[in-house]
């Protein structure tokens, strides 16, 4: 795929329907609803946006990157999130939202970009390797459901 038949352009609330679909084959299923939600949010939070790749009109795939500060890192931005539909992966559309990526950060003069990925994910390991990401290290993550009751703990 040449870079300039694949458009990078910010997501709009018409891309919901392919947004939903392109989170489900990325594992986290959801509806067009929901991800209209998160999109205005995300939009008047304005500390992160969603990019989306086209080919021809179609949304083929997704990049989210945002801003973070932490005491410990400083402040750097994040790709909290990236998928190509699956039947166009390993076309240099991914790597082209990654790079649009970049360039946001770079344009809020944030010198870092990071990733997290799954460790089971190994082809997405290479993917980002191939692109200069160096591991900076593995960790084990927990979450809680803070929707349920707290547990009795007496």
């Amino acid at each position: 795929m040449s870079p300039e038949s694949c458009r990078i352009r910010p997501a709009l609330p018409g891309d919901v329907d392919r947004l939903a679909l392109l989170t489900d084959q990325l594992g986290y299923p959801t509806s067009p609803r929901i991800i209209r939600a998160r999109l205005y949010q995300l939009a008047a939070e304005n500390a992160q946006a969603v990019l989306v790749a086209e080919l021809g009109d179609q949304v083929v795939g997704w990049a989210q990157v945002g801003r973070g500060l932490s005491l410990e890192a400083g402040e750097q931005a994040e790709l909290v999130g990236l998928v190509v539909d699956e039947s166009l992966r390993s076309r240099g559309i991914g790597a082209a939202l990654v790079a649009a990526a970049e360039a946001w950060a770079r344009e809020r003069g944030l010198g870092r970009l990071r990733v997290r990925s799954n460790v089971t994910r190994d082809a997405t390991h290479r993917f980002y390797r191939k692109l200069g990401f160096e591991e900076a290290k593995r960790q084990v993550v927990f979450r809680k459901d803070l929707a349920q009751p707290a547990p009795d703990r007496s």
